[in-house]
């Protein structure tokens, strides 16, 4: 595929994994960024270890001049658009922030595509779409219901991407409907820094283990599960980037909407978790129960049929891959890139 791929929100987390595999791939990257919630050392990390450090281009998606000029000046042939805020609690508190970030950053993103005749994007959705299933495990023909603020902002963007390919049959789009990404580069240079206090679950126990914090708040144990917690689907980031790499190949290949969970298909509890990341650490994470959460539900994993049958695409890595990459990350950085 000649020209670049022009990566949205891409020195944060999941975008920084991202960069590194689209470039090892062979695919040249633009990183737009605000920097809102991350830090540009990820991108030097990120070119340390490939030998080719992305372009960062500080600016935000809602700023079409910002991204006209990107498509003037480079040579953009696909998008993968990572940039969005991610908290469900925070949705519910700041409900206008998450729609002008998430669903008018994404019409303005995709209206200067248009204009510059960029026909391909793969986009980062969300388990958070199909809200409470009434079973598990979840397929992508499940219903669409999401339970917060932030669930909505990205039903309403899959919406919004599907109806635009739908008008234009040039246009491809892999729409990604990821689990809960976990982990860290096996390197320990890159990997999740959030800014604050931690919204997700294995940086929070990350941060107890390295003693940044004394104790993990686990958000209910009264849930009708095995030991009453929260059951996820956790995947680790070097597998969820792998597949993103392979939906871009695939959408290039053939034009089309494709629909995809990238997940396991196994659940994990938030005890099932603290007591794999003991493991790994050594460490003792001490924890409280507290009120649940708003938004939150019981249990959540992906059913990855499609993905094995569209991309040739398995996630490999194991808990214990997962935990032990995360705790290397964090007791190399216990400031993260700070």
């Amino acid at each position: 595929m000649a020209g670049s791929v022009l990566v949205t929100g891409g020195a944060g987390y999941i975008g920084s994994h991202a960069c590194l595999a689209l470039i090892e791939a062979g695919h040249p990257v633009v990183v737009l960024d605000n920097l809102c919630n991350s830090s540009p050392e990820s991108l030097q990390r990120v070119g340390q270890l490939c030998g080719e450090e992305p372009l960062l281009v500080r600016g935000d998606i809602r700023d079409r001049a910002c991204l006209d000029r990107i498509f003037a000046e480079h040579d953009i042939v696909a998008v993968m658009h990572f940039a969005g805020l991610k908290a469900v609690g925070e949705s519910v508190e700041i409900p206008l922030e998450y729609y002008d970030n998430n669903v008018t950053g994404s019409l303005t993103l995709l209206a200067a595509m248009q204009a510059a005749g960029v026909n391909n994007l793969v986009f980062s959705s969300s388990a958070t779409v199909y809200g409470d299933p009434a079973t598990v495990p979840i397929s992508e023909d499940f219903p669409l219901a999401p339970a917060s603020p932030y669930g909505r902002t990205k039903m309403m963007v899959e919406q919004i991407l599907t109806d635009w390919q739908c008008a234009d049959g040039a246009r491809n789009v892999a729409l990604l409907r990821y689990f809960n990404p976990v982990g860290a580069h096996p390197s320990g240079r890159i990997g999740e820094d959030p800014r604050g206090m931690p919204n997700n679950l294995m940086p929070f126990v990350a941060q107890v283990a390295v003693g940044k914090r004394d104790r993990l708040f686990v958000f209910g144990d009264d849930y009708p599960t095995a030991d009453g917690t929260g059951v996820r689907d956790y995947i680790h980031v070097m597998d969820l980037v792998e597949g993103h790499v392979l939906a871009l190949q695939d959408i290039i290949a053939g034009p089309g909407l494709r629909v995809i969970n990238l997940g396991t298909g196994r659940g994990v509890s938030v005890l099932d978790m603290v007591r794999a990341f003991e493991a790994a650490s050594g460490r003792q994470i001490p924890y409280e129960v507290v009120q649940r959460r708003a938004g939150d539900i019981a249990a959540c994993w992906a059913d990855p049929g499609r993905a094995a049958q569209l991309l040739a695409w398995r996630a490999s890595r194991s808990l214990e891959q997962m935990c032990i990459d995360s705790w290397r990350w964090q007791s190399d950085n216990p400031r993260g890139y700070g």
